[in-house]
C-alpha cells in the first residue's frame, strides 16, 4: 500500500478525512420551471383541441325547466326576450328544446357558487323575440274615442278621424264666450303619473278647471291620469326632452335628443304617445337644448299637429323656437309665463301667483307652471278660491290656448 505525505503526518488512531460528493442535477432550477410550464401548457393545449365542448371556457350553470301548468288562459308575455339569449349562452349542453312561438317556459337559474335560485320566462312571444320592449302595450283608458287612436308597434296613439282631432275632443268644458271678454288664467300642474299620492292630491284637491300634465313613467300613469279625466281635468302629455347639461341632467328613459336623426326621435315620440290617451296636446319635460334646436324640434312639432295635438312651451327655455314651429304648422300653442314654485315657500308662492294675476289684467291672457308639492297645492287651490271675486276667470290650458291665437 502506498503512503503518502498526508497519511505519514496525520495523528495515530484517526481516519483521514473524506471529501463528500456533491450531487450535480443535469439542469438548474429556472430550466426545471420552465420544464414544468411548458408541461402544463402542451397539456392544456391537448385538451382543448381533443375535448369536444362548444361551450369550453364559459361560465356553465345548472338549469332546470319547469313546464307551466296545463290551464285555460294564455301565458302573459314576460318581456324576458333579452335576457333569455343571454341566459342561453349558460345552458348546459342537453339544451332544452326552443318554446314555441307563443309557449312560455320557466327556466330556474342556479348559481354554482352560491347555490341561489332566480327563475325567469323564456318563449315570451313575437315581441319579446323582436326586442319591442320590457312590457305589454299599455291598456286604452276608459272614456277614450276609437276613432282617434291608431296602432304603432309601442301600442295606440292619437289620429285625425272624420275631422275630429284629440285637441278638440279631450279639450276640458269651460265658459269661453265668458273667457272671451275677461281675463283668464290656466295653471298646469307637470310632473304627475310617476308619485301616485301626489298626483292624486293634485287631481282631488285642486279645481277642475287646471290642467294636469303628466309625465310617461311611473308603473301605471294611464290609471292616474284616467282618474283625473273622471274628475274633468284636462290633460296633457310631457314629452323628456334634452337638457343643457344632458347626460348629468337626465329626463329619463327614452329622452328625444339632439344627437339623435328625425327618424330615431320620432320612434321615441311615438313611445312615450302610446303610454296613455285622452290628452288635449304635448308639452316639453325639460329639454331647454331640444326646444332650442330648430332641426330636432320642427319634426316633433309637425308630427304633434298631423296627430291633432297642441303643444305647450312650460316657458323655461328663452331661445325656445317652439312658438315659431307651430305657428308654421297653425297648431294650438301656449306658453308658460310664471312657474309658481321655484321658491317652494307660501310666500313665494303667493308673491308668483299675484304675478300671474296682474300679466292677466295687463295682456288678457296668463299661464302659470307648477309643480305637485303639498305647498304648491294648497297655496294654488286657497288662491282660485276667491279669484273669480277679483274680476279673473281660472280656465282649462286649452281655452287660454286658444284666446291666445285669436287675439
Amino acid at each position: 500500500m502506498t503512503e503518502t505525505a498526508d497519511d505519514l503526518s496525520a495523528p495515530l488512531g484517526q481516519d483521514k478525512p473524506r471529501r463528500k460528493r456533491r450531487l450535480r442535477l443535469p439542469f438548474t432550477a429556472m430550466q426545471a420551471l420552465a420544464m414544468l410550464l411548458g408541461l402544463f401548457l402542451v397539456t392544456f393545449a391537448g385538451f382543448a383541441i381533443f375535448n369536444k365542448d362548444p361551450l369550453g371556457g364559459e361560465p356553465m350553470t345548472r338549469i332546470a325547466i319547469r313546464e307551466p301548468k296545463a290551464t285555460d288562459e294564455k301565458p302573459a308575455a314576460s318581456g324576458h326576450g333579452q335576457d333569455s339569449k343571454q341566459e342561453s349562452k349558460h345552458e348546459t349542453r342537453e339544451a332544452p328544446k326552443q318554446a314555441a312561438p307563443g309557449e312560455q317556459r320557466t327556466v330556474t337559474m342556479i348559481d354554482g357558487s352560491t347555490g341561489a335560485r332566480h327563475d325567469v320566462v323564456i318563449g315570451a312571444g313575437e315581441a319579446a323575440d323582436k326586442g319591442e320592449g320590457a312590457s305589454a302595450p299599455p291598456p286604452v283608458m276608459a272614456g277614450i274615442d276609437p276613432k282617434l287612436l291608431e296602432k304603432s308597434r309601442y301600442g295606440m296613439i292619437p289620429v285625425v278621424a272624420d275631422g275630429s282631432k284629440p285637441f278638440n275632443v279631450y279639450a276640458a268644458d269651460a265658459d269661453r264666450a265668458k273667457a272671451a271678454k275677461m281675463p283668464v288664467v290656466a295653471i298646469v300642474i307637470g310632473g304627475l303619473g310617476v308619485g301616485a299620492a301626489k298626483t292624486t292630491d293634485a287631481i282631488m284637491k285642486l279645481p277642475a278647471a287646471v290642467t294636469l300634465a303628466f309625465t310617461p313613467y311611473g308603473s301605471d300613469p294611464g290609471k292616474l291620469a284616467e282618474r283625473a279625466r273622471a274628475q274633468r281635468h284636462e290633460i296633457f302629455l310631457q314629452i323628456p326632452m334634452e337638457p343643457y347639461d344632458f347626460p348629468d341632467n337626465d329626463p329619463g328613459p327614452q329622452t328625444l335628443l339632439t344627437s339623435l336623426s328625425a327618424d330615431q326621435n320620432m320612434d321615441r315620440l311615438y313611445w312615450h304617445l302610446s303610454r296613455m290617451q285622452g290628452y288635449a296636446g304635448i308639452t316639453n319635460f325639460m329639454g331647454a337644448r331640444f326646444v332650442a334646436t330648430d332641426a330636432a324640434m320642427q319634426p316633433i312639432i309637425r308630427e304633434a299637429a298631423k296627430r291633432g295635438l297642441g303643444f305647450f312651451d312650460d316657458g323655461s327655455s328663452p331661445r325656445s323656437v317652439a312658438p315659431q314651429a307651430a305657428a308654421s304648422q297653425a297648431m294650438p300653442f301656449g306658453k308658460g309665463d310664471i312657474a309658481i314654485d321655484v321658491v317652494p315657500t307660501p310666500a313665494e308662492i303667493d308673491r308668483a301667483l299675484n304675478k300671474l294675476e296682474s300679466a292677466a289684467r295687463e295682456r288678457g291672457t296668463a299661464i302659470g307652471t307648477a309643480s305637485a308639492l303639498p305647498v304648491s297645492i294648497e297655496r294654488i287651490g286657497a288662491w282660485t278660491k276667491t279669484l273669480g271675486d277679483r274680476g279673473i276667470l281660472l280656465v282649462p290650458l286649452t281655452t287660454a290656448m286658444l284666446k291666445s291665437k285669436s287675439s
